[in-house]
């Protein structure tokens, strides 16, 4: 799960990025309402943490901004004011949950999860493509021979190419969704992760392959 952090206090992003980060989401951090825009309108997200005092644009005018483009993207607002006018003003803005600085860790983890819980119960927890079977919960990759565990890029690898069977996905795309909008890895690490995932899909005779097309990017098909 990728999530957007828009604080302008550095010391609190890089702590609460770290926290994100040994907790299994994926963070991209900026530190002002004008970039929270540019990132969120990649539509890269499963959610997105906000700081409501930032410079430029404010946290409240961003959620406004997201939600008039129809957006449904889970949103926290994180602030220092504790007021209750504040926190109608960023519910009725369209916020999923408010949290006031300064807060206990396990706490905003809380509010991540609940934030995000009826978005991960839309989704099934199963994805399947010819005997293959990703399970969402547990990074499974399953068939009828076995099963091993993925690593985390290597499960949201799989995952979009599962759930875009036979479509072509670019190494860009990979790149941008996976690694982040201004990650600054190579491009050939996308091919060192889809060697790993064939690999593994050998190893449990999987039925479908992971095929690739000269400057265009990879598609998951089933062998005929």
């Amino acid at each position: 799960m990728r999530l957007l952090l828009a604080e302008d206090e550095k010391s609190l992003s890089r702590a609460v990025t770290v926290l994100l980060r040994k907790s299994n989401y994926e963070v991209d951090s900026v530190y002002d309402g004008e970039e929270a825009l540019a990132y969120l309108s990649s539509g890269n997200y499963d959610g997105a943490i906000l700081d409501i005092m930032m410079p430029k644009v404010d946290g409240i005018e961003v959620l406004r901004q997201l939600r008039g483009r129809g957006s449904r993207l889970p949103v926290l607002l994180l602030t220092a004011k504790a007021e209750v006018d504040d926190k109608v003003l960023g519910l009725d803005s369209g916020a999923n949950d408010y949290l006031t600085k300064p807060f206990a860790s396990q706490e905003l983890l809380a509010r991540i999860r609940a934030m995000t819980r009826e978005q991960t119960a839309q989704t099934t927890s199963q994805l399947h493509v010819g005997n293959v079977t990703l399970d969402r919960a547990t990074f499974e990759l399953s068939t009828p021979s076995g099963s091993l565990r993925l690593s985390n890029k290597e499960f949201q690898m799989l995952e979009l190419l599962m759930c875009n069977p036979r479509n072509l996905i670019s190494t860009e795309r990979f790149l941008e969704k996976i690694w982040g909008y201004d990650n600054e890895a190579e491009i050939n690490v996308v091919w060192v992760y889809i060697s790993y995932l064939r690999k593994k899909l050998a190893a449990l005779h999987s039925n479908v392959q992971i095929k690739a097309r000269r400057n265009v990017g990879y598609s998951l098909e089933e062998i005929s």
